[in-house]
């Protein structure tokens, strides 16, 4: 980990020269269970913001903790979230809670709120003074709106390093591009599976993130895509260009080896050793029939239908097989459920919804080939009010991306509390 984290902290000053300023990086990241960065590298004179901020018992608290510290750093270089959806959740606090903040940040105080103990109150408070000149900016430049605020707020920022943007957190990483983050370049700098480091994005200027495989982090075997009838393992060296890839690890001696579930592509290779970009996981996948249609696939899909809708930009979505949801999917034939939050539209009529289910027919022709059959039944859209799957991230208390494809229980019972209700 500190090897990965020197090789970060070198590419990330080689291109962007000032990002390594002493107090010029703002942390959005909650570790209830250990303060410290998402690098596992803890530098404090890099961060304005306190340590014991993110390690608060409420995600909402420790964001929004962190966020006023951030506001109050105008001089910021470097925003750094362990997951693009905490920076898209801390942004959302930004939009609905900005004249509080602000207050908060004229006072030089921290309002009481839930999951916000007295005690760690008081010790924050601390180490903030009042500061009436940076709330006038922030009331400014949020009165005119938010498209590109964080430009706006912080004129010196370079870069938003996150802590992956692959999969669940790519959603985020887009609508913040569009919106709040339009013209800063997005950096994720690590490549992890299973709380193992495998690689280094060495390319922060490239748009899609490429990580250099280390081969002293882990052992890493590969199973050639598609599969083959005898599947044979091979290593880093036996590696093609171009060729996608089932990734088995074995993350220390003696411990169990496994298929990770990732589908890696290589893209070439740097003094060697393969730089890959994952592209799937396996066990994402929707299959009431066996269709088997990836999560990737489907999110591209659904934008592909939120294209049609008029005026309508993606804000967050699940999607759910009817089977694991009971009688409260009704009695046809079984399908998918689909939530989704949308800004910009509030209601869509019954084609608009139909939508989605015609363009994954058109994507995916075994789809077409049961809906055709009767055998799956018409795809189900439900429209989730404002916030919606940002409760449902507090609620699930995990520090780690929220699964797009839902299967378990749990979590299916805090869709149905947070979300269906």
């Amino acid at each position: 980990a500190a090897q990965g984290s020197l090789l970060y902290l070198d590419t990330l000053h080689a291109a962007f020269p000032q990002a390594l300023s002493p107090r010029s990086t703002a942390l959005l990241s909650w570790t209830p269970s250990a303060a410290c960065t998402p690098a596992g590298w803890p530098l404090p004179t890099l961060y304005c913001t306190p340590a014991e901020a993110g390690a608060l018992p409420s995600r909402a608290a420790a964001l929004r903790v962190q966020l006023l510290f951030a506001l109050r750093t105008r001089a910021l270089r470097v925003l750094e979230a362990g997951l693009a959806a905490e920076l898209h959740d801390a942004l959302a606090t930004l939009r609905s809670d900005w004249p509080r903040l602000a207050q908060d940040l004229a006072l030089g105080r921290l309002s009481p709120q839930p999951g916000l103990p007295e005690g760690a109150r008081g010790r924050l408070e601390a180490l903030l003074a009042p500061d009436a000149t940076r709330a006038a900016e922030l009331r400014a430049e949020c009165a005119h709106g938010f498209e590109g605020i964080m430009q706006r707020l912080w004129p010196q920022l370079e870069v938003v390093v996150v802590g992956t943007a692959q999969g669940t957190e790519r959603l985020y990483c887009d609508a913040l591009r569009q919106a709040d983050c339009k013209g800063l370049p997005f950096y994720c700098p690590f490549y992890q599976v299973a709380g193992v480091l495998l690689g280094v994005n060495l390319w922060p200027e490239k748009p899609a993130p490429r990580f250099l495989l280390c081969p002293d982090w882990a052992f890493c075997e590969f199973l050639p895509c598609p599969a083959e009838e005898e599947p044979q393992t091979v290593l880093l060296g036996e590696l093609w260009e171009g060729r996608e890839y089932r990734l088995v690890l074995t993350a220390r001696p003696g411990e169990y080896r496994c298929r990770a579930g990732e589908v890696l592509r290589v893209t070439g290779f740097h003094k060697q050793c393969p730089v890959v970009e994952p592209m799937r996981r396996e066990s994402q996948t929707l299959s009431v029939r066996g269709e088997s249609i990836s999560e990737e696939q489907f999110y591209q899909s659904l934008c592909c239908a939120v294209g049609m809708w008029p005026g309508a930009r993606l804000v967050d979505y699940i999607c759910v097989e009817s089977v694991l949801l009971g009688a409260s999917s009704g009695a046809c034939a079984p399908h998918y459920e689909v939530f989704v939050e949308l800004r910009g539209l509030r209601d869509l009529s019954e084609g608009q919804r139909y939508k989605l289910d015609q363009c994954l027919q058109e994507n995916f022709p075994i789809y077409k080939s049961f809906r055709f059959k009767g055998s799956i039944g018409p795809l189900r859209l439900h429209l989730v009010g404002a916030g919606a799957f940002a409760q449902l991230r507090e609620a699930l208390g995990s520090p780690v991306p929220m699964p797009r494809v839902l299967r378990e229980e749990r979590l299916l019972q805090l869709i149905q509390s947070a979300v269906i209700s």
